[in-house]
């Protein structure tokens, strides 16, 4: 979510200082990773709002590795990249759970506390304004359908849909 590993792991600290400073007041009734899952979304929401006021270290760039020749699937992820920066930070956030964490539409309903309804709405307007951006980018023909089927062998395939 965060798009950088250095701020990934600032987060992961802070996340896991949260819940050991609130073990106390979790419900063990309740399942632990949903908890966790809200914690550290909150966490990365946290971040980027604040992300802007914080100057961008020139670390990022010494870590890059020197890239040869790329193959047009490395620019297209490249592009989504940029495309799921532009999106509203729900959007993305619903986005990035279910395609990349490959997470339910219930789980994510409970993770960010909004009905299933919500998350698919959310997730079909990320997927067209996505779409949307990489044709104004040029990456995908003005004319090709949207199709929202995800290829089994993707590694964005959903674990499960309802």
């Amino acid at each position: 979510m965060l798009h950088h590993r250095h701020d990934a792991e600032d987060v992961t600290q802070e996340v896991f200082l949260r819940i050991f400073r609130s073990l106390h007041r979790w419900d063990s009734t309740r399942p632990l990773r949903p908890w966790v899952m809200g914690i550290a979304i909150n966490r990365c929401r946290t971040w980027l709002a604040q992300r802007g006021k914080r100057p961008e270290l020139l670390d990022y760039l010494q870590e890059t590795p020197a890239r040869s020749q790329e193959d047009d699937s490395r620019e297209l992820a490249q592009e989504l990249q940029r495309a799921l920066g532009n999106l509203r930070p729900d959007y993305r956030l619903v986005f990035v759970l279910f395609h990349e964490q490959r997470r339910s539409y219930d789980e994510i309903s409970q993770l960010v506390d909004r009905p299933v309804g919500t998350i698919k709405t959310w997730l079909h307007r990320a997927r067209l304004e996505l779409l949307a951006d990489l044709r104004q980018r040029g990456m995908v023909p003005e004319d090709a359908e949207p199709s929202f089927a995800v290829d089994p062998m993707s590694p964005l395939q959903p674990r499960s849909s309802p």
